[in-house]
């Protein structure tokens, strides 16, 4: 089996020593995630479940979770 190949953020900058999210398709439309500093935890979920989870993000659904607190 081959090894995924592994597409981190345009956002992380060009550094490969910056810790990113990376992410990868797998099959059957499944999107494998993992942090870089932590490759060994993949999560795996369904590109419609990427789509609802990038929306919230953006609409700011998660802020404050674990106690974060939103910059103002």
């Amino acid at each position: 089996m081959s090894q995924p190949l592994w597409q981190k953020s345009s956002y992380s900058g060009t550094d490969p020593n910056r810790d990113c999210v990376e992410l990868t398709a797998a099959s059957d439309g499944i999107v494998l995630l993992r942090e870089s500093d932590a490759p060994g935890a993949v999560v795996a979920t369904a590109s419609g479940g990427l789509r609802f989870l990038l929306a919230g993000v953006k609409a700011g659904e998660f802020d404050g979770l674990g106690g974060a607190r939103p910059v103002t």
